[in-house]
């Protein structure tokens, strides 16, 4: 294989690239869940508005925090890490990850480490309320949350949500 590069996100060379591995990303979250709803949920709103919609934040964000997407790079992007910027640490009061993604042929090599490596860095660059950085995980996502608990995550609260249509 070739040699891994981890670099910050490129709006005009990554811009497609990074969507795909969003799709999967969104996918896989929906098929995880085991509840067809929720992967309906997941599917339905990967249209094409909500995919500017996702890209055009991206943009914002990284022009608010240089590093706050980093991709993974070996003959085409196979992952990436997006960290919130600082200004949306208000947000949990700490740090948050809000996605990190590495595409199955790519799980099992260390590269969610490296990835959660840059994540650390740029949380610890950042001026927070809590020294802390936090991330919503489906607890049935066993692998996810071996994941996370090998790299001393523990609980932090627990998310409720409710439905705004109803």
């Amino acid at each position: 294989m070739a040699a891994m590069d981890l670099r910050p996100y490129e709006e005009s060379t990554d811009r497609d690239d990074l969507w795909s591995l969003k799709r999967a990303f969104e996918r896989e979250l929906g098929a995880g869940t085991g509840d067809e709803d929720k992967r309906d949920a997941y599917e339905g709103k990967l249209t094409s508005d909500y995919r500017t919609r996702y890209l055009d934040w991206v943009d914002r964000c990284m022009a608010e925090e240089s590093n706050a997407v980093t991709v993974a790079e070996r003959d085409g992007l196979v992952g990436y890490v997006f960290v919130l910027p600082e200004s949306m640490a208000m947000i949990w009061d700490a740090a948050v990850l809000n996605e990190i993604y590495v595409s199955p042929a790519h799980r099992g090599t260390a590269l969610a480490d490296d990835l959660l490596a840059v994540a650390l860095d740029v949380a610890r660059s950042q001026s927070l309320p809590l020294d802390r950085l936090v991330l919503d995980v489906d607890p049935a996502n066993d692998r996810a949350a071996a994941f996370y608990d090998r790299h001393g995550f523990m609980p932090w609260g627990e998310i409720v949500a409710r439905d705004l249509t109803e």
